[in-house]
């Protein structure tokens, strides 16, 4: 990153940091927009909007194109308030009328007994009758009478005084519990809500409460559902009785044509009951789960998941009686084919950027380590010396300049977001101090600190908010909070991702491992996955480290390609042993080198690029080259240089964030919706763990070809 573009960012963050100033915004008001909805709209107080427009008072109707001054900033609201608001706001919809008739004043009457007449309140009937508010009502005048549309309340169907314990059992989850008992998983929180707002996981052995089933009890036996029947040869009453675990008896007593007949004959049409599968067969090693959504129809959800109406019927009869949104359907395992599951739940391909809802208003904090305490930007010679020297003001101003290009780039796609950025200068006092100063109420989520301790305390102040926190450049930490965000995969992620890969890809390459002996746990761990692999451990001495060359020969195949694996943290061991495998590599002997661990110590200056590329060098990596596109361009028009690759995943960190926040307000249930998210240079995928938070899984694998590193395809 150019020296340009650090003091440049730099003093952004220096200028954000010290702006204590009111900042003001203003509002065309719309058609039937009120004070409340404008202000729930902006998460101000309304009465701070009246202060700054004394020309209008609360409850006076709002002419549409009044140009309104809103305080940005000012006494933003607590989530009791804007819930409060949020009633009022609700409050005002409901009386938006669909029509009006007009109703001429009697003698004697008055708005109250007018208001009674026409079930509406008498402030409605002063609202659109504005000469009220100054005149007395009088006989002969015509009152404009507002209509409002029928409100249909949906019964959830749930009765809160008919409901049982359920004990949670093995690799069950939300989903399967809400299709065993035919309700929504609104339902289900509604009747439990205690269940965690950050994960959709179920401990087993965890109660819930849950309505009682129809046919569950003596008392519904008369709902039981029956099936017709037709006898097969050499049927007989007790394989029937087994079948249906129903008991002879009973299917006798449900068909009397039985007895009068003198037994069970072939092509005899009988009723059954119909069969239910039994409560641990639906969990997650049989069956995968969709949740309808709305104005789905039978027609597009057989389509996109791959199904026909009758066999999806065969596993939900509930369908019989119509396609309603927030059910929860089944299907066997073998049909995820190429359909994205996570937790067992098919996810919907979701496209983000068409999601986008511009009413949801993103709060974002970022709690970075700029040490603007450090930099004097009056001398030009003195910041420069600051930033180069350290890696937290070189990671924070990468990242955030990053930020700066998403929150442009989403802007322009109609998306307001309210940022708030500090400086932590890398002291947890100076974090401890802003957190203090802050209240979490309404925001949507907090980026960084960079450190782990300051993550940490950040993250469980966060939790008593229900507020996310991501961690930028962290893989795990040593607490389980579940609010936090790993953002970038960890080493045995990758290193998992890398052996599936050569699961793969491999046909009959030879496999060797090459490791040093603090990797051998990673050579057991291959050789675990590939019992064929052999290994090689490097020579080590007090001075240095070395490979047996005649045993490194003795394993290496003429018929098949070598494929080498490189496991070592000693950058000295990567550049002689990639240069042996490079002299080894020729007409006769193809080698291949590969790592599950791309560390530090492959890129060091002393290894040569020219030995990786002629090796066609192979690993996991968290991210990947970035080509001229457009953010890379955008970035060189603003700040004057190409973004390092801190820059590339601020821009994605943030704009993946942004267009989550924009599809659901709710960033844990987004993660728990959409799938694999990609953009300039990093992907993500995040795993949610029960209690220990949100893991990212996506990763690329990489390869140098032709002095050149490159994504390989295909990928898992």
């Amino acid at each position: 990153m150019s020296i340009r573009i650090l003091i440049t960012t730099a003093a952004i963050i220096l200028f954000s940091c010290q702006a204590v100033a009111q900042k003001f915004s203003s509002h065309a008001v719309k058609t039937g927009e009120t004070v409340y909805s404008i202000a729930r709209q902006y998460n101000v107080n309304p009465a701070d909007i009246l202060k700054y427009n004394k020309e209008i008072a609360e409850g006076d109707i709002l002419k549409p194109n009044t140009i309104l001054v809103i305080p940005m900033g000012a006494n933003v609201l607590s989530a009791r308030d804007s819930i409060a608001l949020q009633k009022k706001q609700l409050e005002e919809e409901q009386v938006t009328p669909i029509a009006f008739s007009m109703h001429k004043v009697k003698k004697r009457e008055t708005i109250f007994s007018i208001a009674q007449r026409y079930n509406v309140s008498e402030e409605e009937i002063k609202r659109y009758n504005t000469e009220l508010y100054a005149n007395q009502l009088k006989k002969g005048m015509r009152l404009k009478i507002p209509e409002y549309p029928k409100v249909e309340v949906e019964n959830d169907s749930i009765n809160l005084d008919d409901f049982e314990t359920y004990t949670v059992l093995p690799k069950e989850t939300r989903w399967s519990i809400a299709n065993k008992y035919g309700i929504t998983i609104d339902s289900l929180l509604a009747l439990n809500p205690e269940l965690s707002v950050t994960t959709s996981y179920l401990a087993e052995g965890q109660e819930l409460k849950l309505p009682k089933i129809a046919g569950s009890s003596v008392e519904d036996q008369n709902v039981q559902l029956y099936i017709s029947y037709t006898v097969p040869p050499k049927k007989t009453l007790y394989s029937l009785s087994q079948e249906y675990k129903i008991s002879s008896q009973d299917i006798v007593r449900l068909n009397p044509e039985i007895g009068e007949r003198g037994g069970l004959k072939e092509g005899m049409v009988i009723r059954l009951p119909e069969m239910k599968v039994s409560d641990n067969e639906i969990n997650t090693e049989n069956y995968i789960f969709y949740e309808v959504k709305p104005k789905q129809t039978v027609y597009s959800l057989t389509r996109n998941l791959g199904v026909d109406y009758k066999e999806m019927l065969d596993l939900n009869p509930e369908l019989s009686k119509g396609l309603k949104a927030g059910m929860v359907l089944k299907l066997p395992i073998e049909k995820r084919g190429s359909l994205e599951v996570k937790n067992s739940l098919i996810l919907d391909k979701i496209n983000l950027l068409d999601s986008i809802n511009t009413i949801h208003r993103p709060k974002l904090i970022y709690l970075l380590p700029f040490r603007t305490d450090k930099i004097n930007l009056d001398d030009i010679e003195s910041a420069t010396d600051a930033i180069t020297r350290s890696n937290a003001i070189n990671y924070s101003l990468g990242l955030y300049s990053g930020a700066l290009i998403a929150l442009d780039s989403i802007s322009e796609l109609g998306l307001s977001v309210d940022v708030k950025t500090f400086d932590t200068q890398l002291n947890p006092d100076k974090t401890r101090q802003i957190l203090q100063g802050e209240d979490l109420e309404g925001v949507s989520a907090i980026i960084g600190p960079l450190q782990l301790n300051s993550l940490k305390e950040v993250a469980i102040k966060a939790a008593n908010a229900d507020v996310p926190v991501i961690a930028p450049l962290a893989s795990t930490g040593d607490f389980e909070l579940e609010n936090v965000f790993f953002t970038i995969p960890s080493d045995q992620i990758l290193r998992e991702r890398m052996l599936d890969f050569i699961e793969e890809t491999r046909t009959d390459e030879n496999i060797i491992v090459i490791t040093d002996a603090k990797n051998k746990e990673v050579s057991e761990q291959i050789k675990e996955e590939f019992p064929v692999a052999k290994s090689v451990e490097l020579l080590e001495d007090e001075e240095n480290i070395s490979l047996d060359l005649e045993e490194f020969a003795a394993l290496l195949s003429l018929e098949t390609e070598n494929w080498v694996f490189v496991e070592t943290n000693n950058f000295k061991v990567v550049s002689s042993v990639s240069s042996i495998l490079n002299s080894s590599n020729s007409d006769t002997t193809k080698v291949r080198m590969f790592t599950t661990n791309k560390n530090k110590a492959f890129e060091n200056d002393v290894i040569s690029g020219a030995h990786l590329s002629n090796l066609n060098f192979t690993y996991p990596s968290v991210d990947k080259e970035t080509n001229n596109n457009a953010f890379v361009r955008r970035y060189r028009r603003r700040f004057g240089a190409d973004p390092d690759r801190y820059a590339i995943r601020g821009f994605d960190l943030t704009f993946d964030l942004l267009l989550k926040l924009a599809y659901k307000q709710n960033l844990f249930e987004a993660s728990n919706l959409v799938g694999i998210t990609e953009y300039c240079g990093n992907k993500f995928d995040y795993r949610n763990e029960l209690a220990s938070g949100f893991y990212n899984e996506a990763s690329y694998i990489m390869m140098y070809d032709e002095m050149r590193i490159t994504r390989v395809k295909p990928e898992q």
